[in-house]
């Protein structure tokens, strides 16, 4: 069981709720923090106060006032108007995220919200009733309006969820759960809507792939090096520390345990002096890579124990601020970063399969073909990754560089921080299918220089890949190939790989 407070949630508790089948619950003190948030702005109606979101409209309409019988309407009307997202939902385990993320936001007593709602956002995260969210839509500033709106639909009993392997109408997913519909008070439909939580949701399920996307590259490449019999020197201790980056000398440590014992790796001038960049600089860029996914993990992990809502009610109401923390720079920023950061290593990874596939960079059978002109082998593998690597470069655009605006002026900057997340997450996918593509060209040139001298930890990692994939002995139709590698490797448990190894982050 993992505990929200609004202030300790880390990404491995994330991991546990998401993919581990951890339930959560709210801690006391988080409840209790919010009770006293909602009983500042019920005294504030009651003093008949005037504070925007409360009693007010919102966006353009800040100024004009709200009569306190049609505080109930205000809130309803402004889900329903707001939710106006587009396209493809997206995917269930996102959607997810942002109920969680949204629920461990409001514990923390900033938002004025009742205790119940937040009861219900965690019933929903526990019973997997999934809200059905349209990916576009968000300029990232109000928040997410969009997206939310769609989340908090379901909490009165409207728009779609995914419960128990179908879509269907949120109101009977509920009722199936014996869950009744809530009726939003003064500033609750305005406390859900308000946040960065689809930005950060994406984000969080994005960067978690990524991580172990980074730590699958590496192996895979440890591969690559014994099948081009590459140079070995080039990852010594001491060049990694005369530069100084922990990061490239972390990832040249994995490397160098994963071909400890290799027999197919040489040493400088034993078959040439120097091997290509794509090579020898994997712990260059391999490192920055992870240096980029270090800053994005910082920011992810400030932000989801963040209140991004507006107004934020301190002082037990005495104060009530409208502030800009539903601005999504932040993230927006840490996710154009991590689109960089991964696009590059599908980047490299496309020039290993270059150089394991080229008859005149390798001694290897050309397009490792089992009959080389008759059978074409991995030559139009190759394409394929070329073709992938190249949408990466037009989605790893910022879109943090960009802005529009909105509300009649009111809004004049947004951050397009959902938008950077999204393509972030596409460019994930994307790299993963290269980096299967270089998987399944590594094995066929292991196995040209002979399995057994493989290094024990890359030949246990061999076997495990030739469960998925066969070895090459005629052409097939590759595309298989290529998607179900990607999906175990988006579904291998990894960690427990790395376990193994000895390995922790930062070790050597």
């Amino acid at each position: 069981m993992i505990t929200l407070t609004g202030n300790t949630l880390t990404l491995q508790e994330m991991k546990e709720v998401l993919f581990n089948g951890q339930k959560v619950r709210a801690s006391e003190e988080s409840m209790e923090a919010a009770q006293k948030s909602r009983e500042a702005v019920e005294r504030i109606v009651s003093d008949k106060r005037i504070i925007y979101g409360i009693n007010t409209g919102f966006g353009k309409f800040s100024d004009v006032l709200i009569d306190q019988e049609d505080v109930q309407d205000l809130q309803l009307n402004l889900i329903r108007s707001h939710a106006c997202g587009v396209g493809e939902p997206f995917p269930e385990v996102v959607a997810r995220a942002m109920v969680l993320l949204r629920a461990n936001a409001l514990l923390k007593g900033y938002s004025g919200i009742r205790p119940m709602v937040i009861e219900r956002l965690i019933e929903l995260v526990n019973k997997h009733i999934v809200p059905v969210i349209p990916q576009q839509g968000s300029l990232g500033a109000s928040g997410d309006l969009a997206p939310l709106s769609h989340l908090a639909l379901v909490l009165v009993g409207e728009g779609e969820v995914f419960y128990k392997g179908s879509r269907m109408d949120a109101l009977t997913a509920l009722q199936m759960e014996g869950i009744s519909p809530i009726t939003l008070e003064a500033k609750e439909g305005l406390a859900l809507i308000n946040g960065t939580q689809a930005m950060t949701a994406m984000g969080v399920v994005g960067y978690l792939e990524a991580e172990q996307l980074a730590y699958e590259s590496e192996l895979i490449a440890s591969m690559t090096i014994e099948g081009l019999n590459g140079i070995i020197d080039a990852f010594a201790e001491e060049v990694q520390t005369a530069r100084g980056y922990q990061q490239q000398i972390d990832t040249a440590a994995r490397i160098r345990k994963y071909l400890s014992d290799s027999l197919l790796t040489t040493m400088q001038g034993e078959l040439r002096v120097q091997d290509a960049y794509s090579l020898r600089c994997i712990p260059q860029v391999h490192g920055a890579t992870w240096q980029a996914l270090d800053y994005v993990k910082e920011k992810l992990e400030i932000e989801m124990n963040a209140a991004t809502d507006n107004p934020l009610i301190f002082d037990n109401g005495e104060k009530v601020i409208s502030g800009g923390n539903f601005h999504g720079q932040p993230i927006a920023f840490a996710m154009d970063f991590m689109k960089i950061a991964v696009a590059e290593m599908a980047n490299i990874s496309e020039r290993r399969i270059e150089r394991l596939i080229n008859p005149q960079l390798n001694d290897l059978p050309p397009f490792l073909s089992p009959e080389p002109g008759l059978q074409s082998g991995a030559m139009i593998m190759q394409y394929a990754a070329a073709s992938l690597v190249s949408e990466n470069k037009t989605l790893a655009h910022p879109a943090s560089v960009d802005s529009i605006p909105s509300s009649a002026n009111q809004e004049d900057h947004v951050s397009m921080g959902t938008i950077a997340s999204r393509h972030a997450y596409q460019i994930i996918q994307n790299t993963r299918r290269v980096l299967a593509i270089e998987m399944i060209c590594a094995m066929q040139a292991v196995e040209h220089r002979g399995i057994e001298k493989m290094a024990t930890h890359t030949k246990h990692f061999y076997e495990k890949g030739r469960e998925q994939v066969a070895s090459i002995k005629q052409d097939r139709i590759f595309s298989k190939d290529i998607e179900k590698l990607a999906e175990w490797l988006k579904t291998i448990e990894f960690s427990q790989f790395m376990k193994d190894l000895s390995f922790e982050k930062g070790s050597n």
